[in-house]
């Protein structure tokens, strides 16, 4: 794993993270804190949504992450609570243009978002148009920086080779993304110790890894940290906390 992140790192002319970055992490007794209580379902009705709000409020967790069109409901029901409300760009395929992700990502941070998590441009990505890749996340982190608001970035790691996962990575870190993120959950598969841990490598300790998709218990949750996620998107936080 070593081998192959420097490797890329070379190729991509940027740095290889430092020693340290391999695990085990440690994981804390309150994982609320790493939880983005997440509803992303077509189908979501609005009670869903305000039930998914009341719960994020309740167990205190990082953000509610939700589709554009429930943002301004779920900033204003989470007004004063300290918790984050998150949305989703370029979702969930990651071929909108760059372009289109931009103006998504402004509305919604207009809308009340204080975190995006976009979708790379996935076939760019595996055809090798690396500029592309890189531009598409550049112009979303512009545009949260200039509203306040961290970017997240999905590279839907069951769809690439390892050394497509650590290519993304490098560019998303390049870009100014503040994290990476393994999966949308609509994908072929979800968040792995293996991948975040290579992901972790490959981004070294500057920046968020976010382990989303499939994470069903607190066992999940922990072997996730323990693999250098800090931050996990799951629809199971209130089961994850109660120890489930």
């Amino acid at each position: 794993m070593t081998r192959l992140v420097h490797s890329v790192s070379d190729r991509l002319g940027v740095e290889p993270p430092p020693p340290g970055t391999d695990g085990p992490f440690p994981v804390p007794a309150d994982l609320a804190p790493f939880i983005d209580h997440t509803l992303l379902r077509a189908d979501a009705p609005a009670e869903a949504i305000d039930r998914l709000c009341s719960e994020a409020r309740q167990h205190r967790f990082a953000s509610v992450c939700v589709n554009p069109s429930w943002v301004a409901r779920v900033s204003a029901d989470l007004a004063g609570s300290g918790v984050e409300v998150c949305s989703v760009v370029g979702f969930p395929l990651g071929a909108h243009t760059p372009a289109v992700k931009a103006v998504e990502a402004g509305q919604a941070i207009r809308d009340g978002a204080g975190e995006i998590d976009m979708v790379i441009d996935i076939g760019a990505l595996r055809s090798g148009d690396l500029v592309l890749v890189e531009r598409d996340i550049a112009g979303v982190v512009a545009v949260c920086r200039t509203g306040g608001a961290v970017c997240k970035v999905i590279i839907e790691a069951a769809m690439l080779s390892d050394e497509e996962k650590v290519a993304a990575c490098l560019l998303a870190k390049r870009a100014g993304a503040d994290f990476v993120k393994t999966s949308t959950g609509f994908g072929p598969g979800g968040a792995t110790v293996r991948d975040v841990a290579l992901m972790r490598r490959a981004v070294g300790p500057e920046i968020g890894v976010k382990a989303a998709g499939g994470i069903r218990t607190r066992a999940d949750a922990e072997a996730l940290i323990a693999a250098g996620a800090t931050r996990l998107g799951t629809s199971a936080g209130v089961a994850i906390v109660a120890g489930q």
